[in-house]
């Protein structure tokens, strides 16, 4: 996944969470997230080809992107299921 409004580059406040990555199934689980330059690199264990992603999708997220300008990540999704 990348991002074309990051101004001087991501970061996170501590270890990105609130990734979620789903497969063809529907289903989401929980991914593992790391800021490699304009992009967030998601990987998850139960989902080997993901085609969906969402971040901070729940009631009540921890949310922790931002870009370096320190302006937060608003939550999002991919999918329109």
């Amino acid at each position: 996944m990348s991002f074309s409004h990051v101004g001087k580059g991501l970061t996170s406040k501590g270890e990105l969470k609130s990734f979620e990555l789903a497969g063809a199934d529907k289903k989401f689980y929980w991914a593992d997230a790391k800021i490699v330059g304009k992009k967030i690199i998601l990987t998850s264990a139960k989902v080997a080809q993901p085609v969906a992603v969402r971040y901070s999708w729940s009631s009540n997220p921890e949310a922790n992107l931002y870009n370096k300008e320190g302006l937060p990540a608003v939550p999002f999704r991919t999918d329109d299921w």
